[in-house]
């Protein structure tokens, strides 16, 4: 069993490395991750925009990404698995993390924490810090520019700042965009 944080027993979740049987369930997980980015933060057409790129294209294409990571380091991309059956085919996903593999890290000069994500049901139980440790771990074995670890989040997504603070997360720059 995995200990969270403040020492307290994880939730029934497992916390294992993403196999290509997991794809259509981590596909869900992609679509809470993106559609609570668009919900959470931001004026209404945030939502809007991100709820729009959920095509079946940018489905395929983003699950063939994972697995071009995955197959570049397979302890990458990890799940959080519920319940006794987490190892049947049919398990519930709910948690992934997405540590970009070494060979993208001169993107930031550091490993690049690119998605962490907690189905809402079980936020606060534990997966959160089981997943954070998994990809702090892969990380750690990555050959780095720099011995840091980047991540992107909303300066309107408190939950998750407070989360990245007990982590030790701190401002490093301010990213910024423009329209194409």
């Amino acid at each position: 069993m995995s200990l969270s944080a403040d020492d307290e027993p994880m939730t029934d979740a497992t916390i294992r490395p993403y196999e290509r049987d997991d794809a259509e369930r981590l596909w869900q997980l992609k679509r809470g991750f993106e559609l609570g980015i668009g919900e959470d933060t931001g004026p209404a057409d945030k939502a809007e925009a991100y709820e729009a790129k959920l095509t079946d294209g940018y489905r395929e294409r983003w699950l063939d990404w994972v697995d071009r990571c995955v197959d570049e380091d397979a302890a990458c991309v990890n799940v959080a698995v519920a319940g006794a059956e987490s190892e049947t085919a049919d398990a519930e996903l709910v948690g992934y993390s997405f540590l970009l593999p070494e060979s993208l890290s001169f993107v930031w000069d550091a490993a690049v924490l690119n998605e962490i994500f907690v189905a809402p049901e079980r936020r606060g139980s534990g997966v959160a810090d089981g997943l954070m440790d998994a990809a702090v771990d892969c990380a750690r074995e990555q050959d780095l520019p720099l011995d840091r670890m980047v991540l992107d989040v909303d300066r309107e997504n408190d939950r998750a700042q407070s989360f990245y603070e007990r982590y030790g997360f701190e401002h490093w720059g301010e990213m910024v965009a423009r329209d194409l």
